[in-house]
Formats: structure tokens, C-alpha cells, sequence
């Protein structure tokens, strides 16, 4: 496989998180057994096998590629990829797709969808993603993937199976649907982003941006801009309940070893470990 960019990898239970997120450079993600990917700042030639993605929201550090993977799907002869992104982006994308086409003289098939907070997206028998608006200084968007079960009703849990089949047959529903949140993805946002969807801060794994740590950095000018400082964390730190939480998307006027020696002060104990810092 071509190694043309960074991928870092971290696997939790039975979810591989791959990907790689600098601010003003490039963000992209991927986690292979949900078959989804995140945001297109740059495209690695390992995560174009992924057919389904969402796009936070459209700066360029998040969406720059985009035109470069649909073309080499077409390349590879694979199908068009199915890629949500904010409504409002929609007729521009379309604009700029158009331009390159004529420029590189080839087609860039792909099925561009409308995401906007409140839609639920299916994605498998088992899989769904919902939408939720996030904070940022264009139209922004945040994902949750959750995983659906289908348990027996309590009413009917000590029928036999041929009563339960009678029922089915019969048109009775007999199961709930329950719902787990699995993985959370914030993109860029102020902390709002997080406390209006509660199922970022319950979702088994949370992507989730840390652009500023330094104390020099005012908080309320970086929530204007729509981004998120250490200090967020810290204070809502009783409410996360993920079992990782990948900090990231820090700002390059850090060195990684300031980035880390500012949150290990913060947090000492890295929130009993579940914290992870994607440097």
C-alpha cells in the first residue's frame, strides 16, 4: 500500500480509529468496520476503499481532497462514493467538482447528500448515523454512529418460539429497537457543539477537537471562532462518560511535547486514562 500520509491507529474493543488531524492543515478519518469515513483534508491511498463519508463542514482543511478521492475511485473503477456533507455546501461543491472536471477532462461521479441536524442515515441493518448542529464559524455538523438490536418485547419473553413466530406472521411487532451510540464525531466546534448533543459525552469512542491549550489563549475569543480549549474539558470532565476520548485537531503553534506537558498539568490522570491526545 502507498504510505503518501501520516495515519495514526488506535483500536478500542472492535473499532479500529484511524486518521489524522492538524488545524489549518489536514483532517481525515476512518474507521474501517463501521465503513465510514470523516472529512476530506487530505485523502490517504489506504481510506479510498471507504464508500461512505461525512463532512463536518467545509473549510479547506477538511474538504480539499475531496475532488482527488472521487477521482481515483473513478481511476480504480470502483463506485461513485456516497458523501454527506451540510446542505448549504451543496450547489458549491457541485461548482467546484464541474470546474475540475473540465480541467482534468474526466468525470468525478459521486452521489453528493444533504446532511442536516435531526436526520438519522442509515447505514446498515445495524448501523445509523444522526446529525447534530455544531458551533463553528461556517455550517457545521457533528455524527454519531449507533448500533442497533432488536430485543423481544417484555410482554411476550416467555412465549415459545413458534407463538412469537404466530405473532410475527400475524403482523404483531414484537421486538424494540435499542440503540447504542458507538462513536461520536465533533469536527470543529465551540463546547456547545458537545453539550447540545448528550450522545458525544456517551458514545463509546469520541473524536472531538482540542484546538487551543495554552492559558495565554482566551477562551471566549477561541468560542467565537468556534473551537475548543483544554480548559472546556476539564470543566466538563464529570460528564464524559466515553470509554476513549481522542483529543485533537491541536493548533500548529504548538510542539507536540508543549501539547502534551500543557494537558498532562490540566489533567494528570489523562481522565482515568480514556484520554487519548492524536499527536
Amino acid at each position: 500500500m502507498i504510505n503518501n500520509l501520516p495515519v495514526k491507529t488506535v483500536t478500542h474493543k472492535n473499532l479500529t480509529i484511524e486518521g489524522y488531524s492538524r488545524a489549518a492543515v489536514q483532517t481525515y478519518w476512518r474507521i474501517p468496520e463501521l465503513k465510514v469515513g470523516f472529512d476530506f483534508g487530505a485523502q490517504p491511498w489506504s481510506f479510498m476503499g471507504t464508500q461512505t463519508w461525512f463532512v463536518s463542514h467545509c473549510h479547506l482543511d477538511h474538504i480539499a481532497a475531496l475532488p482527488i478521492y472521487v477521482a481515483r475511485r473513478r481511476m480504480m473503477k470502483m463506485e461513485p462514493p456516497t458523501i454527506y456533507l451540510p446542505e448549504q455546501a451543496i450547489p458549491s461543491i457541485k461548482v467546484i467538482l464541474k470546474h475540475f472536471m473540465r480541467m482534468d477532462r474526466g468525470r468525478l461521479p459521486c452521489n453528493l447528500l444533504p446532511a442536516t441536524a435531526g436526520d438519522e442515515i442509515e447505514l446498515s441493518r445495524e448501523h445509523l448515523v444522526t446529525v447534530s448542529a455544531t458551533q463553528h464559524s461556517v455550517p457545521s455538523l457533528g455524527f454519531v454512529v449507533w448500533e442497533r438490536r432488536q430485543k423481544l418485547k417484555a410482554e411476550y419473553q416467555a412465549l415459545s418460539g413458534e407463538e412469537i413466530r404466530d405473532l410475527r406472521l400475524a403482523g404483531q411487532t414484537v421486538t424494540d429497537e435499542k440503540r447504542m451510540p458507538r462513536l461520536a464525531y465533533l469536527g470543529d466546534s465551540s463546547p456547545q457543539g458537545l453539550d447540545d448533543c448528550p450522545a458525544m459525552y456517551e458514545a463509546d469512542v469520541l473524536i472531538a477537537e482540542m484546538t487551543f491549550v495554552a492559558p495565554s489563549h482566551r477562551k471566549d475569543k477561541i468560542h467565537k471562532f468556534g473551537h475548543i480549549h483544554l480548559d472546556d474539558f476539564v470543566e466538563r470532565r464529570d460528564r464524559f462518560q466515553n470509554e476513549l476520548i481522542i483529543a485533537t485537531h491541536f493548533s500548529t503553534r504548538y510542539h507536540p511535547k508543549s501539547i502534551r506537558n500543557l494537558v498532562e498539568r490540566r489533567i494528570p490522570d489523562m481522565m482515568d486514562g480514556r484520554l487519548h491526545l492524536w499527536i
